[in-house]
Parts: structure tokens; sequence; C-alpha cells
């Protein structure tokens, strides 16, 4: 049987439910782009709606009306006018919140009067009804004549129903009702009517808005004269035009809400959403409680993930003392143990934190409190230059900056969308996790106070914290140069407090810790092999020699061969290529503390900070002999020594190494990615500069206070 494939695109308000329904109907059949010349993410997947029909889904950004102000509604509006849209989708699903019906209809009108076939999705009925809301849902589907199909995306209830009127209006049993929601003709009827002449095909509607914004439209040079034409011979006036459809909408939404909904006595039913903001926006306890909650994010980390973390390293060090007796010894087993093996062990010890993480950043979304903190950052961000829409791209800076830097194209203001670009990845990321875990576990002691805080994690929270305060010192001195000169304003919908979606928050764990193996992963383990190949050769008259002066010493003291034998291995690493490139960089770098192999390890990092682990790796094992394969990498660190004897990794240099991730810039996709969305190196460089800057600067400060 041949399979009509349909393209949908989904529609709706920011928090409406969407993403919910989209990631219900395409499952993990998802893939992620960018729409066509703007850098915009575009979600798409697929899903069956019948026997006879596929579709291919499309998530559009979230919009509250068709007059777009953002980039992302832009995109939105762009593809529901398609003059010249690349995406052209024959069919929308337009998500309407029932717990904020008044507010979502004045968009999903608008939609409804371009004509296009449409399915609504009614999201939210169970919050509608703790809000005292009964709605009429026949009655709502024949106010607004186009099918209304309650769904509940988190339990999958509905799901089958949508499905079956998707089916329906695929197939043309639904039409577009003849009626317009507004009176076109009390707007401008000759303009519009001269408007559908330009162009047929088109409704009133959407001749209306071919008027106001064709400028932005892909049209021919002919056609954006004659619409020129038009609007001068029919005195047409946006604003006037807009207000007053806004007017009209409204009018008959209010018809709307009286015919279908019946309102209870809002004194008879107080939300547990009102009283928990009481208390969770509160001016003094909103805070104490913020800093309750990301001090037991940390605190977390290590106690969730201490027995995983503890199982996997001692796998990883039996694995290598058993391959070492019984692969041969020679380049081969070398590789493996040394360069393999350390090089995976590096990456994989790492999950279980990565894994947590992400699982309490998501329930933390999944149960509306992550609106709450915008909302109670906002009025600290505007004194430093920013305001409440900064909040979300910096907490999603420790996940990732990447995609958090994507993300402030949410902000209008040209000004505070710049500052916070240039001060997300002050924001500690995912990838610095592993650096700080293994740091703070070398140097600090593991004590816990009252039985249950651990030190681990107190510093593990000040880290982050550091990063943040610092975000906001360099936005605040950053906000008298960028001189662009635009009032902001900020508007928040908290979304209601939720049970978190518990499969959801395993689902992202699984993602994200995939993620972190495939993609840092392979970093880390194709550097890893590069530096296990620097680090075992170098000069070849320069190595030869250093084995031809220890086989004499051999010959010539047959008592000390373990001492002969350690001391080549030093020598014979420390004049690698690794080991040349590191001696070079030391001087450099010895006042905060570090030696040459710290050295290689920054510049490693560079391509991804979490490399720094698998370098420490690479290079300890290379320099160990079969032996010591079963340490693991933090009782090798902990071992080593300067020259003369001495601790190499002290509270002082833990700490200043702590500190300079904090601050370096060492990821070159931040920076390509800075480069991207601001259109200009000038940013991205001034970014690399200040940050390498302040980790040196604050690094050296730290090395010699707790020296």
């Amino acid at each position: 049987m041949t399979q009509q494939q349909v393209h949908i695109a989904l529609l709706g308000n920011p928090n409406s439910g969407k993403s919910s329904l989209f990631n219900v109907l395409t499952g993990l059949k998802q893939k992620v782009g960018n729409f066509p010349g703007v850098t915009v993410d575009k979600k798409s997947g697929h899903t069956k709606i019948s026997a006879t029909i596929s579709a291919n889904i499309i998530d559009l950004p979230g919009t509250y009306s068709l007059y777009p102000r953002r980039a992302d509604e832009w995109v939105a509006y762009n593809v529901l006018m398609n003059p010249g849209s690349a995406v052209k989708p024959e069919l929308y699903v337009l998500i309407v919140d029932a717990s904020n019906l008044k507010r979502n209809l004045l968009f999903a009108s608008q939609v409804i009067d371009l004509k296009k076939p449409v399915v609504i999705a009614l999201t939210m009925m169970d919050i509608a009804a703790k809000k005292g809301l009964t709605i009429d849902v026949k009655g709502l589907e024949r106010e607004l004549g186009v099918p209304v199909i309650p769904v509940n995306p988190r339990k999958e209830k509905g799901i089958h129903e949508l499905k079956k009127a998707i089916e329906q209006t695929a197939k043309q049993l639904y039409q577009p009702p003849a009626r317009n929601f507004i009176q076109s003709g009390h707007l401008t009827s000759g303009a519009i009517e001269d408007m559908k002449k330009t162009i047929p095909g088109i409704s009133d509607y959407a001749a209306v808005h071919y008027l106001i914004h064709h400028e932005s439209f892909a049209l021919e040079d002919s056609i954006q004269e004659t619409i020129e034409d038009i609007e001068k011979k029919h005195h047409f006036n946006h604003t006037k035009v807009q207000a007053e459809e806004i007017t009209q909408r409204y009018s008959h939404i209010r018809h709307i809400m009286q015919q279908t909904v019946v309102e209870a006595d809002p004194r008879e039913k107080q939300l547990k959403t009102d009283r928990l903001d009481r208390i969770l926006l509160h001016r003094v306890w909103g805070y104490l409680i913020l800093m309750g909650v990301l001090t037991i994010l940390f605190q977390s980390i290590f106690w969730l993930a201490q027995y995983p973390m503890d199982a996997i390293e001692w796998i990883f060090g039996e694995m290598s003392s058993w391959l070492a007796g019984i692969l041969p010894q020679n380049w081969f087993g070398d590789l493996i143990v040394n360069g393999l093996v350390a090089g995976l062990g590096g990456i994989i010890v790492f999950i279980p934190q990565i894994a947590i993480l992400f699982g309490l950043i998501t329930i933390l979304e999944d149960t509306g409190y992550m609106a709450r903190i915008s909302f109670l950052t906002d009025k600290m961000m505007r004194k430093v230059g920013l305001n409440g829409k900064s909040v979300m791209p910096m907490i999603s800076s420790f996940a990732c900056a990447v995609p958090a830097i994507m993300s402030t194209r949410n902000i209008e203001n040209k000004k505070e969308r710049l500052l916070t670009i240039m001060v997300a990845p002050l924001m500690s990321c995912s990838a610095r996790l592993p650096v700080y875990i293994i740091l703070i576990s070398l140097v600090i002691p593991n004590t816990f106070y009252w039985g249950f805080i651990s030190l681990h994690g107190l510093v593990m929270t000040g880290l982050y914290l550091l990063g943040i305060v610092m975000a906001l010192i360099v936005a605040y001195v950053m906000k008298w140069f960028i001189r662009i000169k635009e009032k902001s304003f900020f508007i928040l919908e908290l979304p209601v407090y939720r049970a978190p979606r518990w499969k959801n928050v395993l689902v992202v764990m699984v993602e994200k810790a995939k993620i972190f193996v495939m993609e840092a992963g392979k970093i880390i383990l194709v550097i890893s092999l590069i530096l296990w190949a620097l680090s075992t050769y170098g000069p070849p008259k320069r190595m030869e020699a250093i084995k031809t002066n220890y086989a004499l010493l051999a010959t010539e003291n047959p008592d000390n061969m373990e001492e002969i034998k350690e001391s080549e291995r030093t020598e014979l690493l420390e004049n690698s290529f690794v080991g040349i490139l590191g001696k070079a960089i030391e001087p450099a770098i010895k006042p905060l503390g570090y030696d040459w192999k710290i050295g290689i390890a920054l510049i490693t990092s560079f391509a991804a900070r979490e490399v720094f682990v698998g370098t420490m790796a690479t290079i300890y094992s290379v320099g160990s002999d079969a032996d010591e394969n079963d340490l693991t990498l933090r009782e090798k660190m902990k071992a080593a020594t300067w020259p003369d004897g001495q601790k190499i990794y002290t509270l002082a240099t833990g700490v200043s190494l702590m500190v300079f991730y904090v601050f370096a810039m060492q990821c070159m996709s931040t920076l390509a990615i800075v480069k991207r969305e601001t259109r200009s190196w000038k940013w991205p460089m001034i970014q690399f500069l200040y940050m390498t800057g302040l980790a040196y600067i604050l690094s050296l400060l730290a090395y010699n206070l707790f020296k």
C-alpha cells in the first residue's frame, strides 16, 4: 500500500506543550538542523499518522502572534506566509494551552484566518481544571471552525484522536472555515481586494500581512512596487490596521470564552503554584532557596556518582593490568594499554557525573523552577546591563556554551544579547566537570560537615559561583564599552509547577551521556592516540643516545635496575616530541605552579576542555611501567613530583588550575559559534583575550595565596 507523505508544522505559544507533543509524535526519530538562511534551530522528525499516511513533522519556534519581533518568531512567520520559504507544510497542528485560552486564541485565530489546513491540539486541560475552568470542546470547535482535540502529551492521551483528525484534514474532509475571525472590510477593504488581484489565492488576512511586511518577503521587484502603489492609493496605515485588528480579535475571543468556558469563582480555589510562588519568589527566602538548590545540585554530583565512578576506575585498572600481562611488550601492546585503554578510561569514568548533572537540570526545567530562576535574577541582571532573558542562556551554559549562545536569539535587545554572548562561556560547562572532579579529589580533603555536607561539593559550588560572579562583573564593565542604546522589557510567563517526567529525565541522562561519549569521546580518543605517539617517540638520535646510555648504566649497576629503568622512562618522556614542547612552555606556566605535563594538557584542551583528563591519562600512562597500570589516574597524579622531590599537585597548584579552567576560553567550538552569531571575528577574539588574561592573572593570585 502506497503511503501519502504529509509535511506538518507544529505551531503554538511558548510553554504551551508544543515540544512535549513533538517528542511524543516523533519519539527519538528526530534530527536538528537550521532553517535555511538563518541560525535558528530546526527540529524535525517522522511519524506514522495512519496506515495510509506518514508525516514529516517540523517543530516551529514558539510565537505569541503573527507580528514577529525575534529571529525565531520570524522563522515561524515566514513558514506560515510562505513567500519563498524553503519549508512548505501542507498542514498545521496548532497547540493551544487550555489554561491560558484567551491569550492562546489570539495567535490561533490569526493562523485560522490565513485559511490554512489546521488542527488544534488543546493541551493543559488538567491545569485548566485545577484553575476551575470547564471548557466545552465541541462548542470551541464549532466557534473556531476547525477540529479541536484535547491532548495530554505527558501522559500520551488523545494522540490517537489527534492523528485521526490530522488524517481527515489531510484527506480534505475538514475545510478551512469560510468566515473570517475579524471583519477585514472594516480594516481596509479596497487595499485587500487589490492585493488579492496582485497575488491570487491568498486570504483576506494574508493580504493584510503582505501589505504590512512585504519588504521582508522574497518577492519580485515588480510585485514589491505594485504593493507600494496599493499602500499609497488606499492610504494604508500599518499601525492603525494592526491596532484595530487586535481589538476586534479580543472582542471575538471574549465572545467565544463566554460561549464555551465556565470559570469558577477564583476565591474558591487557590492554586498550589500561587502558594509555592509566595515562598520561592520571596525577595529574601527566594534567593536563599535558590542557593540551597544549587548547593544540593553540586553535592549530589559527588554523592550519587562516587560508587559508579570508583567501579569504572577499578574496571579499567584491572583491564590495563590484564592486557599488559597478555599483550606483547612492544609498541602495539603499549599503544593498546597506554594509548587506547587509558584514553577510554579518561572518557568513561566521568559518565556518571555528566548524566547526573543533566538529569538534575532536566528535573528543574520539568518542575517549572528554572523559569523562576530567571524571574528571581532579573533585577540583579539589569544592574549589570542584562535582563532576565539572559538567565536562561547563562544557565544553559552550565551544560554547554554552544547551544546557550545560540539561544540568545530570543533576546531582542542587541546590547543585552551581545553582553550575554560575551559572558556565557564564564559559566562552568559540563566539559569542565571532569577537570574539577579530578582536581578536587586530588587536593581537597574528603571532609564532611554535620555528617552529610561534603567539602568536595562545597568547593564545586564555589567554582560555579565564581564563574557566575565574574560573568556579572565582566558584563557590568563591558556595558560601558558596547554603545547600543535600546530599551528592553522582560516579560516572562511562569509555568505551573508539575511533577517531573521521570521517563523524560532518564532519556535525557542517557542521551547526554551518549553525546559526551560519542562527540567529546571521539576528540579525547583521537588526541589520546596522537599524544601516545608524540610521548613515545622523539628525535631519533636523542632517543637512541638515551637508550644507549642507560643500557650501559644497567650493565655497570645490575643491582639498581629498577631505579635505572625509572630514570630511563622519565628521561625518554621528557625528550619525546611532547616533552620538548612541554619544556618549551614550562617557563611561562611555572609561576602558576604547573609543570610541563600540565602545560601539554592546557594546549590539547583548547580542542575541548575535557581533553585535559584524557591528556593526563595518556602522559602518565606512557611514563609508567607495567606494575603501575592498575593505578588510577588520580593515584599517578598524586605521586607526581618535581625534580627536587616536591609534590606537583599541592593545594596551591590544584586551586590555581581549577581557577584557570573556570575562566580560560578553551573551546574552539564556542569561539566558532560566537563568530557565527556576531558575524565578526572581532568579538570572539576579544572574548579569547580577556578570558585567557583573566585565567592567567587570577590563577597566579590563587597559587600565591594558597602556597
